[in-house]
């Protein structure tokens, strides 16, 4: 049982299909970290840049 389970998985680690997968997945997963420890300064700059397009529209659509 342990054999079959090694086997499978040096044969996931040899496989080069998967790596690209994988390098997706930790891509994604960086991402999201960056954007927990950036998620008060990223809804800061948010915020501040739909008040500029309130403004702005409001600019050309008066009323």
């Amino acid at each position: 049982m342990l054999e079959l389970l090694n086997n499978k998985v040096n044969g996931l680690w040899k496989e080069e299909d998967g790596l690209g997968t994988l390098e997706l997945i930790l891509i994604i997963g960086v991402i999201i970290i960056i954007a927990l420890i950036f998620k008060d300064k990223i809804s800061e700059l948010v915020k501040d840049l739909l008040g500029k397009v309130d403004t702005k529209s409001d600019e050309f659509f008066p009323g």
